[in-house]
């Protein structure tokens, strides 16, 4: 049967299919174990979590279902030297961004605080409650965290945006690769070239990966459908991740009016952008970030530019200004249907069972 790969075989899951794990409070137990106890692999994204707090959600999962599930996190989780930045460069940032704060109604923030990196005390959470799944973006572990999961038994997925990141992430001694296309939602994971220069198409890449990679591969990015995970196992891949079809369900941690754009007529329009968050990502066209394509000097690394449009953020969705507003989405978005999450495996199965039992009748 076509859900009989490589990865089901290691995960120990029925379908190669994979819920997107979404950081910054997009994530949810309920979605998580959903996914999971329908014979897929849920996962939640806890980059932004503190220890204690991913502590808890392993908990309530783990009640929830006994399936395994994906935990994420970012090995790198800020590009601001020494946690901050210069007075001259924000007083150049507070410049750019006046007259949205001014529409807004609003004041500019102050300079945020000088970030300081959770990575390391969230990894001893990963060791400690030893997740089925450990999936990693943004760079590869160090070699000693990688073996510590491994005698801990724990499967080990790592996200590539070229072949060159493939090649680094095989060499790691990971057990599974994510293809992550330019088509997806979400940041652009990218670790070895800027961003920008890391927007190889999903079916291109797996394509890549596959002449020159041994481990099993994940498309990600640009499926939605039976039709898209047929086409990523017609290619070669093992499996396929899912994000903003999952995103768009009730049981994500989305907020209904970003759920609802989603199924709207701007989810035709998504464009990357680093306006929001400093890091390069793909939601839906605004005009803001329209207006500073191609000026990134007058952004604040990532995560800084989070905390400083974090007031206008509240302040646009209060007052319904949402095209001041980030809705994260991916290209396929136009063809979204589901609003629940089981209504929505169960179609991705049956869809692609039609699909490949016609290539492939017994």
């Amino acid at each position: 049967m076509w859900y009989k790969t490589k990865v089901t075989e290691l995960l120990g899951i029925q379908y190669p299919i994979l819920q997107g794990p979404f950081g910054g409070g997009l994530s949810t137990v309920e979605l998580t174990a959903t996914v999971s106890k329908m014979g897929g692999l849920g996962g939640y994204g806890a980059y932004t979590m503190s220890a204690q707090e991913i502590y808890e959600m392993d908990k309530q999962i783990k009640a929830a279902t006994d399936k395994p599930y994906n935990l994420n996190l970012w090995v790198s989780d800020t590009d601001a030297v020494n946690g901050t930045v210069s007075d001259e460069l924000y007083e150049g940032v507070k410049a750019q961004f006046k007259p949205y704060f001014d529409e807004a109604g609003i004041e500019l923030p102050s300079k945020p605080p000088p970030f300081k990196s959770r990575f390391e005390n969230q990894l001893q959470v990963v060791l400690d409650i030893r997740p089925k799944v450990f999936s990693f973006m943004f760079g590869i572990p160090s070699a000693d965290v990688l073996e510590q999961c491994r005698r801990r038994s724990i499967k080990l997925m790592g996200a590539a945006t070229t072949l060159d990141e493939a090649l680094a992430v095989q060499n790691a001694g990971v057990d599974m690769i994510i293809a992550s296309g330019f088509e997806a939602g979400g940041h652009r994971p990218s670790f070895l070239a800027p961003a920008e220069q890391s927007i190889t198409g999903t079916f291109v890449l797996v394509q890549l990966i596959k002449e020159k990679v041994n481990l099993p591969i994940i498309a990600a990015g640009g499926i939605a459908s039976g039709r898209g995970i047929a086409a990523a196992l017609t290619l070669g891949a093992d499996a396929a991740q899912i994000g903003t079809a999952f995103l768009a369900c009730d049981e994500s941690g989305a907020l209904p009016v970003h759920k609802e754009a989603l199924f709207s007529e701007a989810a035709r329009y998504t464009m990357l952008s680093r306006a929001f968050t400093g890091r390069l990502g793909r939601g839906l066209s605004t005009p803001l970030a329209k207006d500073l394509a191609g000026k990134e000097s007058s952004i604040l690394p990532f995560p800084l530019q989070t905390t400083f449009m974090s007031s206008l953020r509240k302040a646009a969705l209060e007052k319904q200004k949402f095209d001041m507003v980030l809705f994260w989405g991916g290209q396929i978005a136009p063809i979204l249907k589901h609003r629940k999450a089981a209504n929505l495996m169960k179609s991705l199965v049956e869809e692609t069972t039609q699909l490949l039992s016609i290539r492939n009748p017994a």
